[in-house]
């Protein structure tokens, strides 16, 4: 049915009572028509302008059930109720939260003004849509789904003009109205920056909302400037598995200039220019900044990522599901190594553990028993991503020391003015921006534990010298500071650089690299160990636990001639992606990699040598050295076929590297 609005136009204008100014601007995003518009609902509605307010609320019964309908609304709502109210309590104003259909569920205030509102009946189980209570922000908002300011005369009622009120429709992660946020107050003390806080917080609850529904769901949190990411100005996009749109909040429609449906329809490379895997592949690089892209529209943004996280809001409102495969691959530990800046002692691999069979690694940890425990310091070389600081917390777990602290620091990542700081602490007052109390320095913390220098080739000259001295004294003096404290810890170093080069051109002290160096061990890169394949199975039944999942020989036989740049790093990366691509299958393919990878492994040149093969019968008629021979000649023939690439060899004959290995040993 269409209502006449026309008509009532006019007759709203005669009608409703002067409107005196109180000098109190409207909201500025909604001109003035708005409010005739629904004074002509009302009238069309039957409401009387002078006639007394309804006082009638739910039976308790309904309310109850309003309530538990809400709970979650309710419970990701309170605390900004809380805080809403501390803020407009001087200008004697009530926070109100209703639900969909403007029933008011809760109210909060911290000021006289809770016998004003029980006047006209703003108090929980009260409906305040615009059928009820004519012009209000609360009904106006749910119509027009706006923010609305309504001030004094603005209302439709003269028992609510001496209100003023400032309502912002709560929105889900597919556009539908949940609820309406509100703060009423009297129109002679009602501050006007009321509404823009109300706005703000409003948005807070939708962004609690989207955060719990979408918690075991991976996000992109994006805005036009990179610093308002993880503010509620951010907008933030949740898609499955399948690269497809499950929601958005508002400040993402907005930012994108599209409706909801709009969004989910067009999807991911529509809007971004980018498919899920090159999205996900981009993004798994950009982890100091927000990654810079550009939508398909030319706009300029900035965007970040984020998994699976725990609900806030868990012990109010319990969830179900089963577990995903993104859920499995966001949970899982990561084999490609984690920067944490102090590690629990429990966590971290055994030494035994790193072992997956490469003859290297298995030297390289063998050599590590004979001096942990021995005060010896300890350097890792090797390039980005080769399980570097994996393999300096499988130390500390093997030393004496394993109940006690794992204090990593990375030397490249913290700016050069604050590695100081960050390694010594400081007193209160030893510089600008200094905390109010000081800071205990990353060598005191890691007292009686393992301090784990990570990059230290990229360590400032000057700071060095100082380093050193603290390593040979034990005493470590915090800026601004007069007493040295002591320390005991066990030193382990790292850097992908050539230290030596360094000292020889002066960048680096030769003092202090044979204090780090008691014993130097090197990390062999990805592509040199014989081990590939057993690692590709450890990770996928660390990201896949409850999922057996295989990878299709095809596929590995891509992966074991595959260069690998990023190493252990890139591993891990790119077997995340795919347990998520790969859904509820049990084989990861191609069609589960990024697109960049596909490019790169389809580039690789193929090993189609033949495998030479002796016939059953006459194998059978061989003596056992002959057959030995015959075994060695075939694995030296397919090697040299292979340009002496060792996976691909162990692929053709359908045996292990370290066969292999082992055979080309003994032959020698």
């Amino acid at each position: 049915m269409v209502l006449p609005f026309n008509n009532a136009f006019s007759n709203a204008r005669s009608l409703r009572p002067a409107r005196r100014d109180y000098g109190v601007a409207p909201h500025p995003g909604l001109p003035r028509p708005f409010i005739l518009e629904s004074h002509a609902r009302c009238e069309y509605l039957g409401l009387k302008t002078y006639e007394s307010c309804d006082f009638s609320a739910s039976l308790e019964a309904d309310l109850r059930i309003a309530l538990d309908r809400n709970a979650r609304l309710i419970a990701q709502a309170n605390s900004v109720l809380t805080m809403l109210s501390k803020s407009v309590a001087d200008f004697g104003s009530m926070i109100v939260l209703t639900d969909g259909a403007g029933t008011i569920l809760r109210t909060q205030s911290q000021s006289t003004f809770i016998e004003q509102a029980e006047k006209v009946a703003l108090r929980p189980g009260v409906s305040w849509a615009e059928s009820s209570k004519g012009t209000n922000a609360v009904g106006t908002a749910l119509i027009l789904e706006r923010d609305v300011f309504v001030h004094g005369a603005e209302h439709y009622l003269q028992s609510n003009q001496f209100l003023s009120c400032a309502a912002s429709p709560i929105l889900d992660h597919s556009g539908n109205v949940i609820g309406v946020l509100d703060a009423s107050g009297d129109n002679r003390s009602f501050h006007p920056h009321t509404a823009a806080l109300v706005e703000m917080c409003a948005r807070t609850i939708e962004n609690n909302w989207f955060r719990d529904k979408f918690r075991q769901t991976q996000r992109l949190h994006f805005h036009v400037m990179a610093e308002l990411i993880g503010t509620a100005e951010e907008g933030v996009i949740a898609f499955g598995e399948d690269g497809r749109i499950l929601g958005t909040n508002r400040e993402a429609l907005r930012i994108l200039a599209i409706s909801a449906s709009g969004l989910r329809l067009k999807g991911l490379r529509q809007i971004f220019g980018l498919g899920l895997g090159e999205l996900m592949d981009k993004l798994r690089y950009a982890t100091l900044a927000p990654l810079r892209l550009h939508t398909v529209c030319g706009q300029e943004i900035f965007v970040r990522s984020s998994w699976k996280e725990e609900s806030v809001f868990s012990s109010a409102v319990s969830t179900s599901g089963a577990t995903t495969a993104a859920e499995r691959a966001a949970s899982a530990p990561a084999l490609g190594l984690s920067r944490a800046s102090a590690t629990p002692a429990h966590t971290g691999y055994p030494l035994d553990e790193l072992d997956a069979g490469d003859p290297q690694v298995r030297a390289l940890t063998q050599k590590l028993r004979q001096v942990i425990d021995k005060d010896v310091s300890i350097l890792i070389l090797g390039e980005t991503g080769t399980g570097k600081e994996l393999l300096a917390k499988a130390i500390h777990q093997f030393s004496q020391r394993r109940q006690q602290a794992f204090v990593a620091i990375n030397c490249a990542s913290i700016p050069e003015q604050l590695i100081e700081s960050e390694l010594f602490g400081y007193e209160e007052g030893a510089f600008t921006g200094a905390k109010r109390k000081g800071s205990v320095g990353k060598l005191v913390q890691a007292n009686g534990g393992t301090l784990f220098l990570d990059e230290i080739g990229d360590m400032p000259l000057a700071l060095q010298a100082r380093l050193l001295r603290v390593l040979q004294e034990r005493k470590v003096v915090p800026l601004g500071g007069r007493h040295a404290s002591d320390i005991d810890v066990n030193l382990i170093c790292a850097t992908h650089r050539n230290l030596r080069d360094m000292m020889a051109q002066r960048t680096f002290r030769d003092d202090l690299y044979y204090r780090i160096n008691g014993i130097s061990v090197k990390l062999p890169r990805l592509r040199e160990r014989s081990d590939l394949a057993a690692l590709c199975q450890k990770i996928l039944k660390e990201l896949s636990p409850q999922h057996a999942l295989s990878i299709q020989w095809t596929l590995m036989d891509s992966f074991l001639r595959y260069a690998w740049p990023g190493n252990l790093r890139q591993l891990n990366n790119v077997l995340k992606t795919a347990v998520i691509m790969a859904g509820d299958s049990h084989e990861i393919s191609a069609e589960h990699l990024a697109d960049d990878l596909l490019e790169e492994l389809a580039a690789l040149p193929e090993c189609a040598a033949p495998t030479p093969s002796v016939p059953a019968a006459s194998r059978a008629q061989l003596p056992a050295e002959s057959l030995e021979q015959l075994e060695l000649t075939t694995i030296l023939r397919v090697l040299e076929a292979c340009a002496g690439n060792v996976s691909s060899a162990s692929k053709q004959l359908n045996i292990s590297r370290n066969t292999i290995y082992r055979r080309i040993k003994s032959s020698a």
